[in-house]
């Protein structure tokens, strides 16, 4: 194993009344970063992933399995909290942390997505997003100013934004342009509404779809803002992969170096490590608590369905050299559960989910400290070669859009 090499010099730290975010790395060859964030409730160590837990609770596991996967940031859903337990018993329990148990550090994100995507019949207006009370049909109103109050009663250590979004894929660059410019004025709407920032980081969102001269201008408004962090938004949702990567490179490429840079919505093994290598730092998805409900199992080899009946009399754990309590043999401290046990429950059980909802998130975690490990020796470009030969049985198999972007960055995967 090669020394772990480390930028030592104040001018690599970046503090403000509730976030210290230190840079300790950077790779010689792609733009990926190493660093150490400090919120109100711990340290955090980028790059990394954030387990989705969306009403308060990550799916099938307690906040103390949660904690045992080695997780100290997980998500929050604002809009779900608002209409259950709602702001009331929030307030009255003393927000988030307390109501689930969880010691460590929370991201909400603003409501906003969840009312556009969720609710048939939300529409946006300058005062903020219009939509119909999914309990009664009641006519509400979320405004920049409720969001920011809602996620003050919630007490997250990072919160977002409200923000206008419109899927990346819209022919109508005029919207497109009213969302970005809109952003920008909620976003001083939030900075004025937001009542506890010696506590709480409130970070901005870059939009503009896919058109780069417009995400660059956005980039440029939300800086001269000056927030703790900044979060590129309004992506996954069905761009082409090469696009994706196109608007988070030139997002990174103006972005200060001592802030945190966090690309919502991103949870694929591979697009992790595409997105580290173009100067990510902060990724969350529901997808590996998702894709655990119907059987399926990340490992570095790829996605096993456990529900496949090759997997009734194979004994082997769940991932081969995985570390987790569920892979980990009883000797050591696990429990030892098979990759038949799983498939025997998979169908008819809760509890097959439960195991694997634990199993993902500790590869998903695992493998963004493998990443955040490389990074540290300098040897990134090594790793990511050997994760796509990990994944992928032969190189022509590989995507191109991730051997388009990496090649952008100076890692060829051909070699």
């Amino acid at each position: 194993m090669q020394a772990i090499k480390r930028m030592s010099s104040s001018s690599n730290i970046y503090k403000s009344p509730a976030l210290t975010h230190e840079l300790v790395a950077k790779c010689s060859t792609t733009r990926a970063r190493a660093s150490i964030l400090t919120l109100p409730h711990g340290v955090v160590q980028l790059p990394m992933f954030m387990p989705v837990a969306t009403q308060a609770s990550l799916k099938g596991i307690t906040p103390e399995q949660l904690e045992e996967t080695g997780c100290r940031l997980c998500l929050n859903n604002t809009y779900h909290l608002g209409l259950k337990p709602g702001q009331e018993v929030l307030d009255a329990i003393g927000g988030a942390h307390k109501l689930q148990g969880w010691n460590h550090n929370i991201l909400t994100d603003s409501g906003g997505f969840q009312m556009v995507s969720l609710l048939k019949l939300a529409t946006i207006t300058e005062k903020g997003v219009e939509f119909l009370s999914p309990h009664d049909g009641t006519p509400m109103l979320l405004t920049p100013e409720h969001s920011m109050s809602l996620q003050n009663s919630i007490g997250s250590d990072i919160m977002m934004q409200l923000d206008d979004v419109l899927v990346t894929t819209s022919p109508d660059k005029a919207r497109m342009r009213e969302a970005m410019e809109r952003s920008v004025r909620w976003l001083d709407r939030c900075i004025a509404a937001h009542k506890k920032p010696e506590s709480q980081n409130l970070f901005c969102i870059i939009q503009g779809g896919l058109d780069l001269d417009m995400r660059r201008e956005c980039c440029r408004e939300m800086l001269a803002r000056d927030t703790p962090g900044i979060a590129i938004g309004g992506l996954s949702g069905g761009e082409a992969k090469a696009d994706y990567c196109r608007v988070v490179a030139a997002c990174t490429e103006l972005l200060p170096d001592l802030k945190p840079r966090y690309v919502m919505g991103i949870g694929y093994p591979e697009d992790l490590v595409v997105s580290v290598a173009l100067g990510a730092d902060m990724f969350d998805c529901v997808w590996p608590t998702r894709t655990a409900r119907f059987g399926n199992a990340v490992t570095k080899h790829g996605v096993l369905n456990i529900r496949n009946k090759k997997y009734a009399t194979d004994f082997g754990p769940v991932e081969e050299g995985c570390n987790c309590m569920v892979c980990k043999p009883t000797a050591d401290g696990g429990m030892g559960v098979t990759r038949a046990f799983v498939h025997h429950n998979a169908s008819k059980e809760t509890v097959a989910a439960h195991l694997l909802t634990i199993h993902n998130v500790y590869y998903q975690l695992n493998l963004m400290r493998q990443i955040r490990e490389a990074i540290m020796e300098d040897r990134f470009p090594t790793f990511v070669r050997q994760f796509f030969a990990w994944l992928y049985a032969d190189k022509t198999e590989y995507p191109e859009w991730a051997v388009g972007a990496l090649k952008g960055v100076n890692v060829d995967l051909s070699e």
